[in-house]
């Protein structure tokens, strides 16, 4: 102890030496338990992918199966891909206006819109506006709902027409519809 009192400069280099390796060792400890926290985490993440994974290979005939018998449904429910997605729109116009006119509906307008792609189908759309009664809208709307290929009704908008009385008569409630439908078509 005496040797420190006599040297306090090399005492502390002495005790520095000593300090930084003893530093050092504890910064590689804590570095290499954060790291294995971390890898620990991204494991229990991929635990439940690789289970799914597993259980689709285990399955994965039965997949198979489900996969063909689903293919041949979509093919019922879509245009396919040899047809031209411009014959498409036009037929499709055509087909949505004679189904509101067969309801009793009138359209005033129709218009073709652009076709969208996604998600491997072409979005292929057709925006009509039509008035009439409401049951014929029901009607309308129930045809284009047993239409096949598949028509999805991408938006709906309907507003009452003004009622002009005359005298003691009631007329019937007229409306005014937007419909806009969507087809699917593979895309090549």
């Amino acid at each position: 102890m005496n040797w420190l009192r006599g040297n306090p400069r090399y005492a502390v280099m002495v005790l520095g030496t000593l300090a930084l390796p003893a530093l050092l060792l504890l910064y590689l400890a804590i570095s290499l338990f954060g790291m294995r926290s971390a890898y620990q985490l991204q494991i229990e993440r991929l635990e439940p992918r690789i289970a799914r994974l597993q259980g689709l290979l285990n399955r994965e005939e039965q997949v198979r199966e489900a996969a063909q018998v689903v293919g041949s449904d979509v093919l019922d429910l879509v245009y396919p891909a040899a047809d031209d997605p411009g014959t498409v729109s036009a037929n499709l116009q055509k087909n949505v206006r004679e189904i509101l006119g067969a309801a009793g509906l009138s359209v005033s307008n129709s218009q073709i819109l652009p076709v969208r792609e996604k998600d491997g189908f072409d979005h292929i759309a057709v925006k009509l506006t039509a008035s009439g009664g409401l049951p014929a809208l029901d009607t309308a709307l129930a045809d284009l709902n047993a239409y096949l290929p598949l028509l999805l009704l991408e938006s709906i908008e309907v507003w009452p027409n003004r009622n002009r009385a005359r005298g003691d008569e009631p007329e019937a409630q007229t409306i005014t519809a937007t419909v806009q439908v969507l087809a699917l078509r593979v895309r090549s």
